[in-house]
């Protein structure tokens, strides 16, 4: 809790706060809709672990029901039209890559980016919520760890193949997670949540998942500098 002690208490019913979180609570949503959704077509490509990917998109769409559940606690209608548009270049290139059978494009997007992407922004966000929607992303964590080690274990044994291909789909990918978090870096100061810090929080996560599958430390570092922001 120490990100708190330097912010004045978080008015959680404040129409300033709800204005916010009808966004934030959206694109948590629409991220968990897409996974479930990404891990089912991925069933298509991957059809010797089918029984696990169809377990993952299943839980993904608890998930989803748990933050549709944050959102009603709150009294807040999710701004579904933009977390649609917040997702749209990702959503794209995951059905491109699938569309052409690049399983290597499709991990890449769905267990590492948007799986760190997930775990980093919830994890800040545990040390901020509500005490209804602590508990629910507090579950939702401990579930994406798992997520995102399909995807690394996967990618780790095929890791010679794939390595061209995830350095092409990285250079495609990551500059759009750094426009994704300027989208929403007012809402997400709103909630307590600073850009900087969930910025940080990503490049670490998706940083060990890089190095988990293989990349050595200097290719890490010119893999995390596309696009990046200040």
């Amino acid at each position: 809790m120490q990100q708190l002690v330097d912010q004045p208490e978080l008015d959680f019913q404040s129409e300033v706060y709800k204005d916010a979180y009808s966004r934030i609570n959206a694109i948590v949503i629409e991220g968990e809709q897409e996974a479930h959704a990404n891990y089912l077509k991925l069933t298509e490509l991957l059809s010797e672990n089918q029984d696990e990917l169809i377990r993952l998109s299943k839980m993904e769409s608890r998930h989803k029901k748990g933050f549709e559940a944050c959102g009603r606690n709150l009294k807040v209608t999710p701004d579904m039209q933009f977390a649609q548009e917040f997702f749209a270049p990702l959503h794209q290139n995951f059905q491109k890559a699938a569309a052409e059978g690049k399983v290597v494009t499709c991990l890449l997007i769905q267990s590492l980016i948007i799986e760190c992407f997930a775990i980093a922004a919830y994890e800040i966000y545990i040390e901020v919520a509500d005490d209804f929607a602590r508990k629910i992303t507090e579950g939702v964590v401990k579930d994406e760890y798992s997520h995102l080690n399909f995807g690394e274990v996967w990618l780790k044994e095929h890791f010679e193949q794939s390595k061209a291909e995830l350095e092409e789909a990285n250079r495609q990918n990551l500059p759009i997670v750094w426009k994704m978090l300027n989208s929403v870096e007012d809402d997400a100061r709103t909630l307590a949540m600073e850009k900087d810090a969930l910025v940080e929080a990503f490049m670490i996560q998706y940083g060990e998942a890089l190095s988990n599958i293989g990349f050595s430390t200097r290719e890490l570092m010119r893999l995390s500098a596309y696009g990046i922001t200040g």
